[in-house]
């Protein structure tokens, strides 16, 4: 599933497929615009995308 979002650090907006799992999901991931890393955390159920969040990582 494609889901859209702005960068936490540069505020592009960002267009990321996420795979659709049970359970809550968690990774990091980099801006494809200005290369810092982001904690990207999801959950599925059956209605589609429950939660979404995309927060800078202190460095």
């Amino acid at each position: 599933m494609e889901h859209f979002f702005n960068c936490p650090y540069c505020g592009a907006g960002i267009s990321m497929i996420l795979e659709i799992m049970p359970g809550p999901q968690q990774y990091i991931e980099d801006c494809e615009v200005c290369c810092n890393p982001m904690e990207i955390s999801y959950s599925f159920d059956k209605g589609g995308l429950t939660s979404f969040q995309a927060i800078s990582i202190e460095q």
